[in-house]
């Protein structure tokens, strides 16, 4: 019996195991920290064995395969140490795809790919699709391939899952973008977090589609010098595109196949330019999936969005107050200063992941009126933007970040939380941090 070993007891961790015990392996899952109660009351369940705040070395360095958790870094020493012996350590997405024959829609990038993903999934359920939607984000893939007959996933990748890949290759795989993130897991080195983004389309055919952003730097950049086998679609906001989807005046065009398509910009629910790269996109898997024009315009036109992303909260006296916590790197809170039309009182701060703030300095400039630190350490904050606006506070919890900010804002500013780092110093996730926010602001 081959042994399959489970690195982690997260929603990842869970799902292989049960998929690898209906398969035929014997399970075991191990994890370093705490596993959840609900979790250890599934592996219960399922009879299958498990332990937590602890790696026993003789229970795991006898696996024939190792699914690793995307939250494990390789420098973990049970995974140098398993590496060493020349076990295989892969993802949840590489164990679990070759027991679906469902068709597979992977979508990368460092920002967007939540909102991309959501989108798709919405686009090709109302489609009447037989559709599921899992990897980064809703219920564990190798969970639903254990127990869920879907036609199609949409799967949001991170790049971490994309290391843990061999053979996966989806039908249609989707790059939304690329800029410096996660730069501690990669050698600080970002041509080897580009590396990895582009491992989604490694084991791509002729057969197969790659969407992607046209106007990004790092994507322009080595799809020049690396070749692909599957079928471009590019998409841009800047240039006509001949193939693939284009901003023509205020309307989203798109050429996939000879098919056309065409709908105008206002008509789209998702606002702000990062969003119609989205919505761009997410409707060219659409057209590859012949869902029909119809659908796809009334679908991108009830979409409601994704939670804390440029989720707009409530307005106060005339203040709108908007929840953008899941902006976690500078990139993200870029796209999200670029979308505001009115002053705007900024809180920021956090788990710095090594940021350079400087490519924000022109959009701080035009738009922040204040800017709040919310943070442990925002030393780096202050000497980036002390000389830029007129006010600086510093706070530690979010109570008070939104009373200053109220204090602060005049009718018809914005009041925006877009935090540009983790939130691990003063919260437990970015859900947490951007639930936090939305009391606070409803108890004003």
């Amino acid at each position: 019996m081959k042994r399959l070993v489970v690195l982690g007891g997260g929603e990842s961790g869970v799902g292989t195991a049960i998929l690898g015990q209906k398969k035929g392996y014997d399970v075991f899952v191990s994890d370093f920290g705490a596993i959840k109660q609900n979790y250890k009351d599934v592996l219960t369940q399922y009879n299958i064995s498990w332990e937590d705040n602890q790696h026993t070395e003789d229970l795991i360095l006898n696996a024939n395969v190792v699914m690793k958790s995307p939250g494990i870094p390789d420098k973990a020493p049970i995974v140098k140490k398993l590496v060493e012996k020349g076990i295989p350590v892969i993802s949840e997405i590489e164990f679990s795809y070759p027991y679906t024959d469902a068709v597979t829609i992977g979508i990368t990038g460092s920002n967007g790919k939540t909102t991309t993903t959501m989108l798709t999934y919405h686009l090709l359920k109302q489609g009447g699709l037989n559709v599921g939607l899992g990897g980064n984000i809703g219920k564990s893939f190798a969970w639903q391939v254990a127990e869920e007959h879907y036609d199609c996933y949409v799967l949001e990748l991170s790049s971490f899952q994309l290391d843990g890949i061999v053979h996966y290759k989806p039908h249609i795989a989707i790059i939304t973008n690329i800029s410096p993130d996660h730069l501690d897991r990669y050698e600080y080195k970002y041509e080897n977090y580009i590396a990895s983004k582009f491992r989604i389309t490694m084991n791509q055919t002729e057969e197969d589609y790659l969407i992607y952003d046209n106007d990004d730097e790092a994507i322009s950049q080595w799809l020049k010098n690396n070749k692909i086998n599957a079928k471009p679609i590019p998409f841009s906001v800047k240039q006509v595109l001949k193939n693939g989807a284009y901003l023509n005046d205020k309307t989203m065009e798109i050429n996939i196949n000879q098919e056309e398509f065409m709908m105008e910009t206002a008509q789209i629910s998702l606002e702000g330019k990062h969003n119609l790269k989205n919505a761009m996109a997410a409707t060219s898997v659409a057209q590859l999936m012949r869902i029909r024009k119809q659908t796809i315009r009334e679908s991108l036109s009830n979409f409601q969005g994704v939670e804390h992303r440029l989720e707009k909260v409530l307005k106060i006296q005339n203040v709108q107050y908007i929840n953008d916590s899941k902006a976690t790197n500078v990139n993200a809170t870029y796209f999200a200063l670029e979308s505001m039309t009115t002053p705007t009182v900024w809180i920021v701060g956090g788990v710095d992941k090594g940021n350079d703030y400087t490519e924000l300095m022109a959009l701080v400039h035009e738009k922040v009126k204040a800017i709040i630190c919310l943070g442990v350490e925002n030393k780096k904050i202050i000497d980036a933007f002390g000389n830029v606006v007129d006010m600086m506070v510093e706070v530690d919890n979010m109570h008070d970040a939104v009373n200053t900010a109220k204090h602060i804002a005049e009718k018809g500013d914005t009041v925006l939380l877009s935090p540009a780092c983790a939130s691990f110093d003063l919260f437990e996730n970015y859900e947490d941090r951007g639930r936090q926010f939305k009391d606070a602001v409803r108890n004003l």
